[in-house]
């Protein structure tokens, strides 16, 4: 073999070797990237999976009893345009319960449709769509499923 044929196997397994080099190393960015993007989305989801909602029986200041939605905010940062969907009985329109602003590791009540009582065995939880701290619209459903809704 002369040093023609030496030095263009040389060259070769250089070009293979740099190919192959630049290869793994756009792999890894990929995988670096697709993880760092899953902990974006686990940061905001952060605030809104510590959102709840429920409805629950309280006694009135006259001793009656109501049934009441509690949204609860165990985050560190206040959540925006609360509302809670109210579903449409027989031949009503559906509606919702408009809260406002929850501040942070605040438990606010607003009453429930007074008829809820009629039907009342136990606390459940109930649907609630907010704003978190970033402007991110999310919803929670009966179930507990979080999505975000933009």
């Amino acid at each position: 073999m002369g040093s023609d044929a030496i030095s263009t196997a040389a060259d070769i397994f250089s070009a293979v070797g740099t190919v192959g080099a630049f290869l793994v190393g756009f792999i890894l960015l990929r995988q670096e990237h697709r993880r760092e993007a899953g902990r974006t989305e686990d940061e905001r989801r952060a605030q809104a999976e510590r959102i709840s909602a429920w409805v629950e029986l309280i006694r009135t200041v006259d001793g009656g009893r109501q049934v009441a939605f509690h949204v609860h905010n165990a985050s560190d940062m206040p959540i925006y345009e609360v509302e809670l969907p109210i579903p449409a009985r027989l031949e009503e329109d559906a509606g919702s319960e408009f809260v406002g602003l929850v501040p942070p590791g605040r438990t606010i009540q607003r009453s429930a449709p007074a008829d809820w009582l009629r039907t009342y065995v136990e606390p459940e939880p109930v649907q609630i769509e907010f704003l978190d701290s970033a402007g991110r619209r999310w919803s929670r459903d009966e179930q507990g499923s979080l999505s975000r809704t933009d």
